[in-house]
């Protein structure tokens, strides 16, 4: 087998072949041995940054540490500095992977990796995709991302789908017409398997339920469809495993950092521990037990071109009470830090909870496509949505009850029904978005 994903990489001066033997190496080692190995690499990256990066040394306030949980928590807003003032001595943005944040937390910002960091990432994304038969350099890919609009930028990214055995749908209009199109193409193409953001997959799910397609019987190479980027609720995964009729995989990610947990087979939302430390930390940046809920933070083993030591991703998560050193188990994740809604008596709730309890009446009736949940007041919100019919005056009497059962009562809302909804550049949809 020609490969040609692998050559990619290494032409662009990424070695592959190595990271691949290293993480080999680290997947070798013992769940006794794990947490000495943890220690060991918390420390090196610490302690290089400390010697090497002035950005990170003005951070800590020192050049020495004695105890991981006095150093500070790195939060989006620190590095929104420019990247040169950020790089750890020997590296220069010429030398390195530079890339930058979707922005969909807010506050984006230009990142870099190391070539070895990025090569190690790949190779963590290499193996998990593995677990069900993924296979980079063969596996052929119907890919549902955003794509850049500029000519270079669009034809960059075509290149690179090319390069990597992928064929991607632009998803900023996933009107029927459009939808009829792609269908089209997995009826010609043999794709192996499906990745991309799960609001547009879930609505293509949709479209193919609507018309009680089975995607598997006009595409029967597929075998496996990876979420990322956005919730997915059981519900949506039900339809979706039902209508493309292959098993859906839930991957949290951060393109700054690497996969944090994908899905193994077993069905456990798996941590990345080869490559990244993740803990979970209270109000006071403590770190808190398994089975309680806290902020997600999250340390890159390996990247030295540019820190993420402690850094603060904007999500909060829980780690299941069997996690190990070696196999932490992501149990619930439940949406970003800014994603709060603050409410007229005092209570915080996390955004989606509206988002949830609104899903669960809004698409009982199949004509709601997708809609998205928007704070404007302390006490109001907007929800805007895309169906073939209005919202009955019942379905709104039921989403306020429900509201008000779940939240609280005396919360007003307005209905905006669109043709389509507004997405991020990249594509993403905010499903709960709050403008206080």
């Amino acid at each position: 087998m020609f490969n040609l994903f692998h050559l990619s990489l290494k032409l662009s001066g990424f070695p592959i072949a190595k990271a691949q033997a290293d993480f080999e190496k680290i997947l070798q080692i013992s769940e006794a041995d794990y947490p000495d190995y943890l220690e060991a690499k918390k420390r090196e990256i610490v302690e290089f940054h400390l010697k090497n990066n002035p950005f990170y040394q003005n951070l800590v306030g020192k050049n020495s540490f004695k105890n991981w949980n006095e150093l500070p928590v790195l939060t989006k807003k620190d590095l929104q500095k420019p990247l040169k003032d950020r790089l750890s001595k020997g590296y220069s943005e010429k030398t390195v992977f530079v890339n930058k944040t979707s922005g969909s937390s807010g506050d984006p910002f230009v990142f870099a990796k190391d070539k070895e960091a990025h090569a190690i990432t790949w190779a963590s994304i290499i193996y998990r995709f593995g677990w069900y038969g993924v296979d980079f350099n063969s596996s052929y890919q119907a890919r549902f991302y955003g794509i850049p609009l500029d000519f270079i930028g669009y034809r960059k990214e075509r290149l690179k789908d090319f390069l990597s055995k992928r064929y991607r749908f632009p998803i900023f209009d996933l009107s029927d017409t459009i939808l009829d199109g792609v269908l089209e193409h997995f009826k010609t193409k043999k794709f192996d398997y499906i990745n991309g953001y799960t609001s547009s997959i879930v609505l293509f799910g949709k479209y193919l339920q609507a018309r009680n397609i089975i995607l598997t019987d006009v595409c029967p190479t597929l075998k496996v469809c990876m979420v990322t980027s956005e919730m997915l609720f059981e519900e949506d995964k039900i339809l979706l495993e039902k209508h493309l009729g292959i098993p859906v995989v839930n991957e949290y990610g951060a393109s700054e950092l690497d996969l944090i947990a994908f899905q193994n087979p077993n069905d456990e939302w798996q941590v990345n521990s080869e490559t990244l430390f993740v803990e979970i930390l209270d109000e006071n940046n403590q770190p808190i037990p398994y089975g309680k809920e806290g902020k997600v933070v999250i340390t890159s083993l390996y990247n030295k071109a540019n820190p993420f030591i402690r850094y603060e991703i904007g999500d909060v998560g829980v780690l299941d009470e069997k996690s190990t050193m070696k196999k932490p188990i992501l149990k619930k994740l439940i949406g970003r830090t800014s994603d709060i809604a603050l409410l007229p008596s005092g209570k915080k709730s996390p955004g989606l909870t509206f988002y949830y309890v609104t899903k669960s009446i809004i698409e009982d009736d199949g004509n709601v496509k997708e809609f998205i949940v928007r704070q404007t007041k302390l006490d109001s919100f907007e929800i805007d949505y895309v169906s073939s019919v209005e919202l009955t005056s019942e379905q709104i009497q039921e989403i306020e009850k429900a509201i008000a059962k779940y939240l609280e009562p005396g919360l007003h809302f307005t209905y905006n029904r669109k043709e389509v909804l507004e997405r991020t550049k990249r594509g993403k949809l905010k499903q709960f978005q709050s403008i206080l």
